[in-house]
Parts: C-alpha cells; structure tokens; sequence
C-alpha cells in the first residue's frame, strides 16, 4: 500500500482535530492528537501565520512524518514588524535591524535559491525592499552594498 499525502494550510501553532485536518487523517486511523501536536509543535515558531503543512501517512503501520512549508519572506518581516501590509508608494513602512534581518534568513533559507548565507540574506533585504522596509535604517541598495564589501562578513559564518 502506498503512502498518502495530506497537504493543508494551517495557522502557526494552532492546528486542531476539526476540518480540515481531522477529516483527512480519521479515515487513515491514525490518532488525531499525535498529528495534531507534532504538526503544533512544528509550527510553533510561526504563530499568526498560515503555513503549508504535508503530512505524510503509511496507512499500514500507522507511522506520519510532517513537513513544514515556509511562509512568504513578505509576510515573514511583516510578522517581524507587525505590519499590517507594506507600502504601494515607495515611502518606508518599518525598519529591521540586522538581528531581526537575520532571524527572518535563518528562517526562510533552506527555500530561498541563494547558494550560502550572503546569497539568501541578499535575497531577503530585496524582499524588504519590495514592500518599503529598510535595514538599520538603510535602504536595499545600500545595505546590499555594505554587504558585498564585506562589511557583515562576521555574521556570515554558517
């Protein structure tokens, strides 16, 4: 027999045995709690947020595995900055500092296309970009500058 694939979006942290989970998975005999709280516990990190969730069942041995898609990196620094949405017009709607730039890298860099640190923090500070965020108080050009010379080479050390 082979496996099946549930895939589902549910917010950070607040999974439940009600639809659109436990319909899904009661017919699979698997203990509904258990999805629940590996999915929960999964998701933690992303509270107030909807996340892709694959839940993967052997219908045989009853065993899951859970796999947990990543938010957009939009949505990430708007969560970070407890943005409403960003701006249409160009004008600034927050500011991160480097920390919080790079808590957002860790979060999303196994889904971004860059090939090391640098590469995926570039990657963010464009998406920062998009929707009117600047870092340290710096616009995208220029912090992607300081990062090309070298000036962040220290935090770069995966």
């Amino acid at each position: 027999m082979k496996k099946e694939t549930i895939e589902i979006l549910v917010e950070g942290g607040k999974a439940s045995g009600g639809p659109p989970l436990g319909p899904k998975i009661g017919p699979l005999g698997l203990n509904i709690n258990d999805v629940v709280n590996a999915i929960n516990e999964k998701t933690s990190g992303f509270s107030g947020m909807k996340i892709p969730v694959k839940v993967i069942v052997d219908p045989e041995t009853k065993k899951f595995e859970i796999y947990v898609g990543s938010p957009s990196t939009s949505a990430l620094i708007k969560k970070e900055l407890e943005l409403e949405k960003g701006t249409g017009n160009g004008n600034p709607v927050g500011n991160l500092s480097f920390d919080q730039l790079m808590k957002i890298v860790g979060m999303k860099k196994n889904s971004l296309l860059a090939n090391d640190l640098k590469g995926a923090t570039k990657e963010v500070v464009g998406a920062c970009s998009s929707i009117g965020v600047t870092i340290e108080d710096k616009d995208a050009k220029e912090i992607t500058k300081e990062i090309d010379s070298g000036e962040f080479d220290d935090r770069f050390r995966e």
